[in-house]
């Protein structure tokens, strides 16, 4: 069993130790969590994408142009 199996299992057994309620606010919280941190993904992704439109490294053109260019 690999050290990150291990690490996995024992955050498990804690989280089993919990009492219920605490494991549903663990749950909730993580989830929320994981949702802030793909917001934050996506605002950086929306950032560098504007600031690669801005500097013109941007292209415009539909599925075909794209395919018709990769074919090139």
């Amino acid at each position: 069993m690999s050290n990150q199996t291990t690490t996995f299992q024992k955050a498990l057994d804690v989280v089993e130790s919990l009492p219920e309620y605490q494991q549903e606010n663990l749950v909730e919280t993580i989830r929320h969590r994981l949702i802030e941190y793909r917001r934050e993904l996506l605002a950086e992704n929306i950032k560098k994408a504007k600031e690669e439109y801005s500097r013109g490294k941007v292209r415009r053109g539909s599925v075909d142009d794209l395919m018709r260019e990769l074919s090139e």
